[in-house]
Order: structure tokens, then sequence, then C-alpha cells
């Protein structure tokens, strides 16, 4: 739904909107709404904002880029899902970086079978990223999620194969990579939530829960809707 929308002059605080009432229409509640006292429904972090970003009255412009991520809780449980867009059209190589984080969190879901360790996704996502000289965010992870939005494990994007627990069948868990166009390092901002890197270069963030089973992660949310959505704009 929010993929028609994002486009220049519109603001993330519209989308915020937008959002809440989609999310609220369809028997759910926006999980991120006062979650430790974050004051919006959704994450929208534009540019160098990595994550946590507070929507803004500032309208979207042309060449930004946006990452919206976005907790629900339905029937007691929760989804937590993230997709950077582009706006209009964007630089070549942050259109790289968009294409390779994307990259990274298929690979990472290719891990996430039972049998191999936390490790092993945090590898995977390392390698692909850091072959293009990509920065990977170290003090921001994966997670797993169920009845609460963080549980355990905790899932980097970064790590060596074989380490870390071993995967469960059945095991609920959100893989985000955070991968930055220049440096691995970052900085919060004074509002105590939005996550900039520290050389202010473009990151970006797409993330799914999936369920770890034995010979292939099973994916729970979806891009496809985002993608329809997209190729109609």
């Amino acid at each position: 739904m929010l993929a028609q929308h994002i486009m220049p002059g519109v603001s993330t605080l519209q989308l915020d909107k937008l959002a809440h009432d989609f999310i609220k229409d369809h028997g759910g509640f926006p999980g991120f709404l006062g979650y430790s006292g974050f004051p919006n429904s959704i994450c929208a972090s534009v540019n160098a904002a990595v994550v946590h970003g507070i929507p803004t009255k500032d309208p979207l412009k042309e060449g930004d880029i946006v990452s919206v991520d976005i907790g629900v809780i339905k029937n007691n449980k929760w989804g937590d899902s993230a997709y950077t867009f582009a706006v209009g059209e964007i630089a070549q190589e942050v259109k790289q970086l968009l294409q390779v984080t994307l990259e990274c969190l298929q690979l990472g879901i290719d891990q996430a079978v039972v049998g191999n360790r936390v490790g092993d996704i945090g590898f995977a996502v390392q390698q692909h990223a850091e072959s293009f000289g990509y920065g990977v965010v170290r003090e921001l992870v994966g997670h797993g999620v169920g009845i609460q939005l963080h549980e355990p494990p905790e899932v980097p994007n970064y790590g060596k194969r074989g380490s870390g627990p071993v995967l469960q069948e059945g095991w609920v868990l959100a893989i985000e990579p955070m991968i930055n166009l220049g440096t691995k390092n970052i900085k919060q901002l004074k509002d105590g939530w939005t996550i900039l890197t520290a050389d202010l270069k473009p990151s970006a963030h797409f993330e799914h829960t999936v369920v770890v089973r034995k010979n292939k992660a099973e994916v729970l949310s979806s891009f496809l809707e985002v993608e329809k959505a997209l190729a109609l704009k």
C-alpha cells in the first residue's frame, strides 16, 4: 500500500498516517507506536539514516531512499518487515547498494535451516556485502520475533561460519541486513532514536520474518505486493 505513495513531495509523516490507518483497518495494531516510547507507527529512515528514523513533515525528494520498517501485532503475535524504497530516480551506486542488500537478505535466509548456526546467517550477509566494499552495521542486529518484538536469539549481519546457537525447527527470526555505502560505523541523533551512518553516506535495510525449517526457510513476510505496486508506478 505504501509503495504506491512513496514519491517526491510526500512526507514520511503522511506515510506514517497511511500505515497506521491501514493496519488498524485490517484488525492489527501498529506495534512500534509507543514501543519504548517510540512516537510513531513506522520507522522511516531517509538516506544516511540506517534505522529507527522518526517520521517528519519534510517532503521526500527525487533521488532519496527511504527504509520503511513496520511491526504489526495481530492475534497476539508480531510480524516485522522492512523495505528500502527509491524515491524517483536514484544514483546508480545507490541502486546497486539496494540490490546487494536485498541479495544479502536472501543469502541470510538461505542459511536459516535446521542444524545451521546463527553465525552462518551473519557470515553469508557479511561476505556478500563486504565483497562490494560496503560497511556492515555491527551494533544493530536481527532477532527472534513472535510473542514479543525482540526475542532470542540475536541475529547479527556479520559473524563466523559455524558459530552461535544451533537453529531449531520452528524458530521465528527477523533477518534484517543493514548495509552502508561507506563505513560500517554509526552514530545516534539527539532524538534518541535515529541511527545515522558516521560518514553520512546512504544505508539500505531490508527485513523478512522467517521460520527455520529443515531444508528451506519459510518466509512469512513478502515483497511481492510491494514489487507489484512499484511496477505499476
